[in-house]
């Protein structure tokens, strides 16, 4: 792997979808780079420091949320002196998101007032009124052509379909919830999933005309669904509760299929490797001792004893860390708080959040657990190649840790003092953007072989 120097940043970081352009934020300033040169090939300012950025579908445009004011501002890369200022007035702007259009930003009042449209064509603007959420309860088909956003009136929850060409509402449905929580289409546009609140678990599947084809609940009277993901396949759905389980339903008939628990114990039969995270002492020999600048100087880190961090594969049972979530206070950390499918569909990862250092990888081709990575430290970021079956998590150290079918293994930031504390992916798996507190740099990560092992101590 290569690393790219340190670049500053104080707030959000993120490739364009084209993967050409890297735009970072640096108080009032939008910086964008070139992904091959990191040179600066434009510099806009905004009138107060950036809280959002997003950029459009097309790589043509970015917006910037400066949500003090509160305003949006959004700026051209191909028509520098183009400008684009949006202010709610005393509405204020909780949320900015783009249209699959490209053309078109989507803002959303604070205390869920209005959600409107507004385009970069001409000057006009549709309204919606009473949207549920500020960033959540608004989604699109893939092919850009309708959006879904929920709203709220009368102490009941609707799904408003709208036709991105003309923003006229197509229909309108009431749906089965107390409390909506969010809503996704399904990677084929076939299918609507809404799921509740987590005081009731309850995930509904919509066709797009309105017609309820299923209703899934698990259990009754405790805390429900706490995280919901489509496979990019479009045939599995996978949902991730409170009680600490994965469940996945298939899309022909939305039964469930497979039953995933996360226990605190990993006991035999167990096919899973399960990769633990140690510290492995550097023995240096005679000729490999020299006294450094830092240390002659007294810098106390320098004098610190060298080490490497590497994988070392545990035998079951083991007991894996684990915090018992506090019964006093709302939104305990525990179930599936965090899940992901890999660009296949065959793998995905889960965190229970009462184990926050733990994630699981569970093989769906064979119902059956691929494999557990035990860290030192909570994992802060995870996130799957979206090219091949390669999962890269960090955990606020120095170091990537990379997951594949064939292995698992190490790599060390070879930045000074820079801590991965976020990560992502470029569009075309070539390179990953990592975030330290201040600071960002980027990494070339190599092609993945078809077939070849990995040590875990590499």
């Amino acid at each position: 792997m290569e690393f790219t120097e340190a670049y500053k940043q104080t707030g959000p970081c993120c490739f364009s979808p084209n993967s050409r352009y890297v735009a970072a934020a640096v108080d009032y300033r939008l910086v964008i780079r070139d992904t091959f040169s990191f040179k600066v090939v434009q510099l806009f300012s905004c009138l107060d420091k950036i809280s959002f950025i997003e950029w459009a579908l097309d790589s043509e445009y970015i917006l910037c949320g400066l949500y003090k004011r509160p305003m949006i501002q959004a700026w051209s890369l191909t028509q520098p002196e183009w400008t684009c200022k949006i202010d709610e007035g005393p509405a204020g702007i909780a949320y900015a998101r783009w249209s699959p259009d490209s053309r078109h930003i989507l803002t959303t009042s604070e205390f869920q007032l209005r959600l409107t449209v507004w385009s970069l064509l001409n000057t006009a603007c549709v309204h919606v009124q009473w949207p549920k959420h500020g960033s959540r309860g608004v989604c699109f088909t893939k092919d850009g052509k309708f959006a879904a956003i929920c709203t709220r009136r009368d102490c009941k929850d609707y799904v408003n379909l709208l036709s991105c060409h003309s923003w006229e509402i197509m229909g309108t449905f009431a749906v089965d919830t107390v409390d909506l929580a969010d809503i996704e289409y399904s990677p084929d546009d076939s299918a609507l999933v809404i799921w509740d609140s987590a005081l009731e678990y309850k995930v509904l599947i919509y066709s797009p005309d309105g017609r309820c084809l299923f209703k899934y609940q698990a259990y009754e009277s405790g805390l429900g669904v706490k995280s919901v993901s489509w496979s990019p396949c479009g045939q599995f759905l996978a949902v991730g509760s409170y009680d600490q389980m994965l469940r996945v339903l298939n899309h022909l008939t939305w039964k469930t299929f497979a039953e995933f628990m996360h226990l605190s114990t990993v006991r035999a039969p167990c096919c899973a490797a399960v990769f633990k995270e140690v510290d492995e002492p550097l023995h240096l020999g005679m000729s490999e001792l020299s006294l450094s600048e830092e240390f002659l100087q007294g810098n106390s880190d320098a004098a610190e004893e060298p080490y490497r961090v590497r994988y070392e594969i545990m035998e079951v049972p083991i007991s894996l860390p684990f915090q018992k979530p506090q019964a006093d206070k709302p939104n305990p950390k525990q179930g599936i708080g965090v899940m992901s499918w890999s660009n296949d569909s065959q793998y995905i990862y889960t965190r229970n959040d009462s184990m926050p250092t733990t994630l699981w990888i569970w093989d769906i081709h064979h119902l059956e657990l691929a494999a557990i990575l035990v860290q030192k430290d909570p994992i802060r970021a995870a996130a799957w190649d979206p090219t091949c079956t390669r999962l890269v998590l960090c955990t606020g150290s120095s170091h990537l840790y990379i997951w594949s079918p064939a292995g698992a293994y190490c790599v060390s930031n070879p930045l000074p003092q820079f801590s991965i504390t976020d990560l992502k992916w470029n569009s075309d798996g070539s390179c990953l953007l990592l975030k330290d507190r201040d600071l960002f740099c980027c990494a070339a990560m190599p092609l993945l072989p078809e077939s070849s092992e990995y040590s875990s101590d590499e």
